[in-house]
């Protein structure tokens, strides 16, 4: 069985970010980057699902230099190889382009299933992995929290809200993964060291038959207007009294003169 996982290097949640002095992005300067935590799941269920039914495991990452890095952890965790599409002209993409980027590279694959993050934690957007199975013209299922395989076909489970959705699904396909779907492992010292060693093509972008005009910025239809950090939060007001009584009087008036909520 041919497993691919796409994941994207993102900033570290503890990260401090800023905008960029244009307002119009994030400065990465300084900062510290780790494998997108959705996609860790895909990886890990990537690796589970091989572990079961054999097969091999594929890392793809759409990423500058420093991608490499998410990548070989994915390697070290066990993964046997990688593709990383990697060209300047890339920068900029948004979820859609990224997806058809993908795709390009991945139709002259051999893949009976793509396990992607449900969305990256720097942007939010959780579009690439359906906008993937689109491109490709095969099924997809979004927000997975279980996964089973069962006379060649894929059972999944998600949860919706006020109960479970089950799907019974053909191959191939794409499942986006979410936190509960699995406890992603730790890269070993022998998997760290064996990493450095396996397999990673370099793909460019004359090689994912495209044109400079339909990636990056020029090629996305989502323009970034501008970035901004939320409002600094005020500080709190410490409601004190002598009865439980009181307190609740000086709340509620509190909350209806003050912060005009009731």
């Amino acid at each position: 069985m041919n497993i691919l996982v796409c994941i994207k290097q993102v900033p570290d949640t503890e990260a401090e970010i800023k905008p960029t002095s244009d307002g119009k992005g994030v400065n990465l300067e300084g900062l510290k980057f780790v494998m997108n935590v959705y996609d860790e799941y895909g990886v890990e269920e990537a690796l589970k699902l091989k572990e079961s039914q054999g097969g091999e495991v594929t890392l793809i990452s759409l990423g500058p230099d420093r991608a490499v890095e998410a990548i070989r952890t994915g390697l070290a965790m066990g993964a046997d190889k990688a593709v990383h599409i990697n060209d300047p002209a890339f920068e900029g993409s948004d979820a859609i382009v990224t997806a058809k980027v993908l795709a390009n590279v991945i139709k002259d694959m051999e893949y009976d299933i793509i396990f992607c993050g449900k969305q990256a934690i720097d942007d939010d957007l959780a579009q690439v992995g359906t906008a993937l199975a689109e491109f490709l013209g095969i099924p997809s299922v979004a927000v997975i929290n279980k996964f089973e395989m069962q006379d060649g076909k894929a059972i999944v489970h998600r949860q919706v809200e006020g109960g479970e959705e089950v799907f019974e699904v053909p191959l191939p396909a794409v499942f986006t993964c979410q936190k509960g779907l699995n406890e992603p492992r730790y890269p070993s010292l022998p998997g760290i060291m064996k990493a450095k060693k396996k397999p990673m093509e370099i793909k460019k972008l004359s090689d994912v038959g495209m044109e400079a005009s339909q990636v990056g910025v020029e090629g996305s239809k989502t323009k970034i207007l501008k970035v901004v950090l939320p409002p600094a939060r005020s500080a709190g007001k410490k409601i004190e009294g002598e009865t439980p009584d009181e307190i609740a009087q000086k709340l509620a008036k509190a909350l209806k003169e003050e912060a005009k909520v009731i």
